[in-house]
């Protein structure tokens, strides 16, 4: 069972998505927005990767936060900023049994399924 997490307007997303139909691969979307985000999702993620990596720093959502928020950030705290606002996490993100990806790279998609 493939399951892609993101946000359906996201270019990446879009990309794996299509890449993910054009290979016949069945994949269960699960939208951050429409489908919600829990704390036990983004722990199972920083259980494969870390926070470090699962954190996007580029994003507007980011750069947008107060000072304070992006100061001393712990696995705590990034989790609770995730939680209130998804578009924090990098997307997409892949899980596909032992399998974990974040972003989109094609290749790594053809080497990972």
């Amino acid at each position: 069972m493939i399951t892609l997490y993101g946000i359906k307007n996201c270019d990446s997303v879009k990309k794996a998505r299509k890449w993910l139909l054009e290979n016949n691969l069945d994949y269960q979307f699960h939208d951050f927005r429409s489908d919600g985000i829990s704390e036990d999702l983004i722990k199972s993620f920083i259980a494969f990767e870390s926070w470090e990596k699962l954190l996007n720093k580029r994003s507007t959502s980011w750069k947008q936060l107060e000072t304070e928020d992006k100061e001393h950030i712990t696995e705590e705290k990034v989790i609770a900023l995730m939680l209130a606002t998804p578009t924090l996490i990098k997307r997409p993100v892949l899980v596909a049994e032992h399998h974990f990806f974040i972003g989109f790279n094609s290749t790594n998609y053809q080497t990972l399924l």
